[in-house]
């Protein structure tokens, strides 16, 4: 018998996915022996229907299977509706499969279903697996609705309160807790944490924790130390094999971060994201038949995902136009500019396409694109991209004979990272492409000076009290280096402390949140955009 009465399966509402009318059926049958009332109960026979029913109704459960026919599978239809936010923290998400192979279970797994059922299933092993997940889930409701408001200093403190109450639940609450300070950017106190929970024991989400923790604060051996230690105690953790892996690619150690990411490849091979990232490593190394297989991999799987990125297109076009197939290579630029329509990604294209005809020999061809992309980014409005395409492009201006531009470009970039010691290696490989070593060594240290100089004006007007001032001086450095990050928080924490001391802005207020909405999307990772913009929410009412 349960040990759980007080779910009321009457007031419940759910989702089937199966692409069998017969396994279909024999759920909705469960379900209603379980008390669910058949009119709130849905179906679907495909990815594409679920996601539509997702959109429109928000369920209490869904039950989905692994395969779907063609189209999405059900760990995509999961990613997806987690990414979109198409299911609340309140709904039970179980996976219901035959498939008992590595690869699916642990693919699956990655995108956490509340829970992982194997076919057949029995109305008792349902019903007492939802009944655990939504007495837990009850548990974490406030908390939740906390952090979907990305109120992070309430969500701690009701996961404070929970703590001294629920034992039961402590352990998740702990980890919830730790995971909210890293993402507020309390680091600190999430180091004391962490540092306080691996003194009693060794816990693997806490040792991940800590080694995140390292992490931001440029403690890259520490971070290192401790997650080799953690890889090797848990060799199927897939989250701290990519953080490895992100180590090692910062310290610049590329051969041991395609080892960590070819193993956890290894591990859990349905990825979109690790297959791409494995790709770009191998990319660097000069390993092109390994990075084709990793990119080919990666654009495959993410053809149903809502994850495809075309970072695996443009990856798969380098590799095959290093191993001189540039016909191919085209090939695949042009079904990227099909399957994407952003502006942003038709630049990195163009540039791309431009390398390919450069590496074929086919020089006017090369310059004609690099003519071409110049002049679309001289446009008002052009897409901010990232460093990596940015140096793309300025590469084949250098190739093409527009050394003064792709000097601009790369002047360009120093600035907005001044301290990327890798970025600036990489800068200066460019300009020795085009011999302009010496030459380019100067415009590096020129441009990384008067970033420095920009970056640091507001903050010393900013401690003299001259808060007009340093709020002119900010406005300024984010004009010049709108690709700062530093700079774009900076303007961000100085406009709200401002405010804090004087009246609300609505026009400063907008201002911000673009600023930081840019800084987001050049690094997503960085914890002080939530900070930032719970503070910025909060100000604003």
């Amino acid at each position: 018998m349960s040990n759980f009465q007080n779910i009321d399966f009457g007031s419940k509402s759910f989702l089937v996915i199966d692409d069998f009318q017969g396994m279909r059926t024999v759920l909705r049958d469960i379900l209603r022996s379980m008390g669910v009332n058949p009119k709130v109960i849905a179906t679907a026979a495909n990815g594409n229907e679920a996601i539509s029913q997702l959109s429109q109704t928000r369920f209490d459960g869904v039950l989905c299977d692994f395969n779907l026919g063609a189209g999405k599978n059900g760990q995509q239809v999961l990613e997806e509706a987690k990414y979109r936010n198409l299911v609340g923290p309140s709904c039970a998400w179980v996976m219901i499969t035959a498939e008992k192979t590595a690869d699916v279970v642990m693919g699956a797994a990655e995108y956490q279903p509340d829970a992982y059922l194997l076919k057949p299933i029995t109305e008792s092993t349902l019903r007492l697996r939802l009944e655990k997940i939504w007495v837990k889930k009850a548990a974490f409701v406030d908390i939740d609705q906390a952090v979907m408001a990305m109120d992070f200093p309430l969500a701690i403190r009701l996961c404070d309160e929970r703590l001294a109450v629920d034992k039961a639940n402590a352990g998740e609450l702990l980890r919830l807790k730790c995971h909210l300070l890293l993402v507020s950017g309390e680091h600190e106190q999430a180091r004391l944490l962490y540092n306080a929970l691996l003194a009693k024991r060794d816990v693997p989400w806490a040792q991940l924790g800590l080694a995140r923790v390292h992490v931001a604060a440029g403690e890259l051996d520490h971070a290192q130390a401790l997650l080799e230690t953690l890889v090797a105690e848990n060799r199927t953790y897939l989250e701290a094999h990519d953080w490895l892996a992100n180590v090692h690619n910062a310290r610049g150690d590329l051969q041991k971060a395609e080892e960590v990411l070819e193993n956890a490849a290894r591990l859990s091979p349905l990825s979109v994201m690790r297959q791409k990232n494995l790709g770009e490593v191998s990319l660097q190394l000069g390993k092109v038949e390994n990075a084709e297989k990793a990119f080919r991999k990666s654009v495959a799987l993410g053809e149903h995902s809502v994850l495809k990125t075309p970072d695996a297109y443009l990856g798969l076009a380098r590799a095959c136009s290093a191993q001189n197939n540039s016909k191919e290579a085209l090939q695949v630029l042009s079904t990227l500019t099909k399957q994407f329509d952003a502006e942003e990604v038709k630049v990195k294209a163009m540039a791309t396409e431009g390398m390919v005809y450069h590496r074929a020999g086919d020089l006017e061809s090369a310059r004609k694109v690099a003519l071409k992309l110049d002049e679309v980014l001289a446009q008002p409005g052009a897409p901010r991209l990232e460093s990596a395409a940015v140096v793309e492009m300025a590469e084949l201006m250098m190739v093409s004979g527009e050394k003064e531009k792709a000097a601009a470009l790369l002047q360009g970039e120093v600035r907005n990272n001044p301290d990327d010691a890798i970025l600036l290696q990489r800068i200066q490989q460019v300009f020795d492409t085009g011999a302009m070593s010496e030459e380019g060594v100067a415009l590096v240290e020129a441009s990384r000076k008067e970033a420095v100089q920009l970056m640091n004006q507001g903050v010393l007007l900013a401690r003299d009290g001259k808060f007009d001032e340093a709020m002119e001086a900010m406005r300024t450095a984010c004009e010049r280096l709108p690709g700062n990050v530093r700079v774009l928080f900076n303007f961000a924490h100085m406009g709200i402390t401002f405010m804090q001391r004087t009246v609300v802005s609505p026009s400063l207020v907008d201002e911000i949140r673009q600023y930081l909405e840019t800084a987001h999307r050049l690094a997503p990772a960085d914890k002080r955009y939530p900070q930032l913009l719970g503070k910025l929410k909060s100000l604003a009412g």
